[in-house]
């Protein structure tokens, strides 16, 4: 999608960080070309350079890129800057897309993962959060059943990459690969280890990301009837999160015609030939925009039930290509 001929200045928050990266690269890869961009980031960032287009920029900080007045501001800041930062760049008719926890549950700001719900954007919004990155992954899998058949409850059970905890993590699993001493995101060994701990505990001894994945997916798939339980595991991958999800559906179901659904959907790939070693990996996952599914199967324990494997690389649709989607969307519909 080409906006070449669009008047328009972006600005991206948080460009320096990791996912901000990968939203640069989304950019250019979809070759949105603005007229201005503004690559804002802390203070300790402020005055490096990034390459974009074959052009040099300098790092601003974020009140430059408030009084620079862009129509359209990214945030992969983190919940503190965003909530401080956000209104400030709405007060100036910017459109904000938030991809901290900051915004997501406020009833006043849309949740958007653009193929289901980008209708909930006006132009009258100014803050637009980005989900957690294992929920739209899964909403996506699980929106075209809701609409065929209902969902009735949700069971779900994550395998999340190190690049979820961001750059700390990524360094933990690789220092100890390489038995280097060195920062650690996480309370135990990563490598050759499982974690079922990501975010912090609730008093209802789920954790914070946890229940992401339950309050997030009825928000976007406008169903608080939704029953949904969840546990988050960290493992020692970089490329994506895995999701093996257990669906019980309030209406009869052939698994041909479920197939038939998942491969019509947008932002979906079906890979489902388990005799021939086809089904989704995050090794493949990685670096791609879609969400991949398979082992899809009647769940024989239980009526109305299947099981099914999702998978998606995090930094991109979990995160930098979803926001991208959503400003596409944005400049289409009011620019």
């Amino acid at each position: 999608m080409n906006f070449n001929s669009k008047i328009m200045k972006i600005a991206i928050v948080g460009a320096t960080g990791m996912v901000g990266r990968v939203m640069l690269k989304v950019l250019e890869e979809r070759n949105i070309n603005a007229e201005s961009l503004i690559f804002a980031a802390s203070e300790k960032s402020v005055g490096t350079k990034i390459e974009y287009f074959g052009n040099n920029y300098t790092v601003v900080s974020v009140e430059n890129a408030i009084e620079a007045m862009p129509q359209i501001a990214i945030f992969s800041a983190g919940g503190e800057a965003s909530k401080k930062y956000a209104p400030e760049f709405a007060k100036n008719n910017c459109f904000v897309i938030d991809n901290s926890s900051a915004w997501r549950m406020d009833e006043n700001v849309p949740l958007v993962v653009p193929e289901i719900n980008a209708d909930k954007i006006t132009n009258t919004t100014r803050i637009i959060a980005n989900p957690n990155c294992s929920t739209i992954q899964m909403v996506l899998a699980l929106w075209p059943l809701q609409r065929h058949y209902g969902l009735d409850r949700v069971v779900v059970s994550t395998y999340q990459s190190v690049t979820g905890s961001g750059v700390k993590g990524l360094e933990q699993l690789m220092n100890e690969r390489a038995n280097i001493n060195g920062i650690r995101a996480y309370a135990h060994r990563i490598d050759l280890n499982l974690l079922p701990h990501a975010g912090d505990f609730l008093p209802n001894a789920y954790t914070t990301e946890e229940m992401k994945l339950v309050y997030e997916t009825r928000k976007i798939l406008n169903d608080n009837d939704i029953k949904i339980t969840a546990t988050v595991v960290r493992v020692p991958v970089k490329g994506g999160h895995s999701e093996s999800i257990n669906i019980r559906l309030k209406n009869s179901f052939e698994i041909a015609d479920i197939k038939r659904l998942i491969r019509a959907a947008p932002g979906i790939k079906l890979h489902d030939e388990p005799f021939d070693n086809i089904y989704p990996m995050p090794y493949y996952a990685e670096g791609k925009d879609f969400v991949y599914v398979g082992r899809l199967r009647i769940d024989e324990s239980e009526p109305n039930s299947l099981n099914m494997w999702v998978v998606s690389d995090n930094l991109r649709k979990g995160a930098a290509t979803n926001a991208i989607q959503i400003a596409e969307f944005i400049i289409e519909k009011f620019f």
